[in-house]
C-alpha cells in the first residue's frame, strides 16, 4: 500500500540538514546547507537555507541530523516534512 501511494505522488525532493530550532510545536527548523562555485573566481561556497518542517510526533530536537521530504502546503510557511531522523545529537 505504502508503495502505491508514493508512486501517485511522483517524486519528491528529498533533502537532508541539521535541527535548529525546536521551540515550535510540530514545526522544527531546519538549515540545509549546499555547496556552490563562484561563478567569477571559482571558489567553493557553502550556503544555507533554511526550511519550516512538520514534526507530527515532536521527536526531533536541536541539533539532530534528520531528512525532510517536500509535501504540499501546510501552512503559511511549512512546505516540508521531516521523513526520518538520521543521527540523534550529543546531549
Amino acid at each position: 500500500m505504502t508503495n502505491e501511494k508514493t508512486e501517485e505522488r511522483g517524486n519528491r525532493k528529498v533533502l537532508r540538514g541539521i535541527v535548529l530550532s525546536d521551540k515550535m510545536a510540530k514545526t522544527r527548523v531546519v538549515s540545509v546547507e549546499h555547496v556552490v562555485n563562484h561563478a567569477f573566481y571559482s571558489k567553493t561556497l557553502r550556503r544555507h537555507h533554511k526550511f519550516y518542517a512538520h514534526d507530527e510526533a515532536n521527536e526531533s530536537k536541536s541539533g539532530d541530523l534528520v531528512e525532510i521530504t517536500s509535501t504540499r502546503p501546510l501552512s503559511a510557511l511549512k512546505r516540508w516534512r521531516i521523513s526520518r531522523i538520521v543521527e540523534k545529537a550529543a546531549r
